[in-house]
């Protein structure tokens, strides 16, 4: 019943979704970016590689958003329990939940993959 371990460990699996969206984000914007520096120096005709490093950002900002939700639904249901429980007089309440460091990082993280996908594709934006 540590509810702060379950907590923690919510966490973890945030920071994992948080990691590997970043790796997809920051890996597509250079493939983007790469292939609009070519396209602009006349190397390259076909733009189909810029489209992927689109939808490479794009994939990264939808998994984000998933975790997002995910951890939203489950320290929902953890705080539920945990109000139930302390009803019940099963646990103490006096012990804090405070938000989730884990989650304003993600947060950052999807306006920052958000601003990318409308500066890449109509070219505004400090990603244009």
């Amino acid at each position: 019943m540590s509810f702060q371990r379950t907590r923690m460990s919510a966490d973890r699996t945030l920071m994992s979704v948080i990691r590997t969206s970043l790796s997809l984000i920051g890996f597509g914007f250079t493939i983007f970016q790469f292939f609009a520096k070519l396209k602009a120096a006349g190397t390259l005709e076909n733009g189909s590689p810029r489209s992927f490093g689109l939808a490479l950002v794009v994939i990264g900002v939808g998994m984000l958003i998933v975790g997002i939700v995910y951890h939203l639904q489950f320290m929902s249901g953890l705080r539920d329990e945990r109000r139930e429980m302390v009803v019940n007089g099963l646990i103490h309440g006096q012990s804090r939940f405070p938000v989730s460091f884990t989650m304003i990082i993600a947060v950052l993280l999807l306006m920052t993959g958000l601003v990318a996908i409308v500066g890449m594709t109509f070219g505004i934006g400090p990603f244009g």
